[in-house]
């Protein structure tokens, strides 16, 4: 199954595998780029809310809790918990469509299948998706990794006990596809 977001530069990446799949994806608005928007106390410009410099966040533990990062004064000016929540809210209604039911810090699974869900999205919304699977903080994910354009990441459900899935990442901004193509990541 294949999703994709509004915005033109993820359906612009989407439209190569779809047509050469001769698929269709589905548009989900809350796929777009993960879009609060914040003025960091060292910089006066209106800038996206995962651009920190390390001195700036890094000192503070409530950027490392899952439950409460997104609580601090400078986020919650921007409605980042609300857009959070949107997000996460849309991404678990997926997830449920294909048998996979949030139940605290894990998944019910209640339709144990091999889908694969194929989600064209931006680098920003993706780390909030992963934080919500592996339960960590996206200020973690946004400032300790990097996804070029295009690049692919790969998480797998493992059932250890029937009926109960968690998410493993098996890849993470993987490029090894552009390389095949003989072309550089951007």
């Amino acid at each position: 199954a294949f999703y994709v977001s509004p915005l033109g530069r993820a359906q612009d990446t989407a439209l190569k595998t779809l047509k050469k799949m001769d698929r269709k994806a589905e548009v989900l608005p809350w796929l777009r780029e993960f879009s609060p928007r914040i003025v960091h106390p060292w910089n006066t410009r209106n800038t996206c809310i995962w651009d920190w410099l390390p001195q700036e966040w890094a000192g503070n533990p409530q950027f490392y809790d899952p439950e409460n990062w997104y609580k601090v004064p400078i986020f919650q000016e921007a409605g980042v918990e609300e857009e959070y929540k949107w997000v996460l809210e849309g991404f678990d209604a997926l997830l449920a469509r294909h048998g996979y039911v949030r139940d605290g810090k894990y998944y019910k699974a209640e339709n144990s299948n091999s889908d694969t869900i194929v989600l064209f999205c931006h680098f920003g919304l993706e780390c909030v998706l992963l934080s919500h699977l592996l339960n960590v903080s996206p200020m973690v994910l946004w400032h300790g990794t990097c996804a070029a354009p295009s690049s692919v990441t790969i998480l797998n459900t493992e059932e250890r006990r029937p009926g109960i899935a968690y998410f493993r990442m098996a890849a993470f901004g993987d490029t090894s596809h552009l390389y095949a193509g003989e072309q550089e990541p951007a």
